[in-house]
């Protein structure tokens, strides 16, 4: 029993730190914006012929996805807004970045693709049990 319990533990403990990792340093990006405005956004999506009304969909995955994901409730919801958020950035920013390294030999877009990456995770994955929303509860 206790060799069950523990494996049951690791992998929820394993989803807890997935979630507070993806969530928690996102959560900064969220907060910067909430203090700084939106504005380079307005304008990143002005260049590319999109509505500015658009930018406020940065507020829904840098600062309720992750919030979401880090409480473990509706964290699938908060996942698919982070990897969404994500994909949205990419193509406004990292398009000409997309098969490059960058000055330290990495991949230029690493950041970018740990948050996308990190959502589709949480999202495909869910909370686990060490969540507000439980491991099987309706609100994972």
């Amino acid at each position: 029993m206790g060799r069950v319990l523990g494996a049951f533990m690791s992998e929820d403990l394993g989803k807890l730190v997935a979630r507070l990792s993806v969530g928690g340093l996102l959560l900064f990006h969220g907060i910067h914006k909430l203090l700084t405005g939106i504005a380079p956004i307005k304008q990143m999506l002005a260049g590319h012929h999109l509505p500015e009304a658009f930018s406020y969909g940065a507020y829904f995955g840098e600062i309720v996805g992750p919030v979401l994901i880090i409480l473990g409730l509706f964290s699938r919801l908060g996942g698919a807004l982070v990897a969404f958020n994500m994909v949205v950035a990419i193509y406004l920013v990292g398009a000409p970045h997309l098969l490059a390294l960058g000055p330290q030999g990495g991949y230029a877009l690493e950041l970018e693709m740990f948050y996308l990456l990190g959502g589709l995770t949480v999202a495909l994955l869910g909370a686990g049990r060490l969540s507000v929303g439980g491991q099987h509860g309706p609100l994972n």
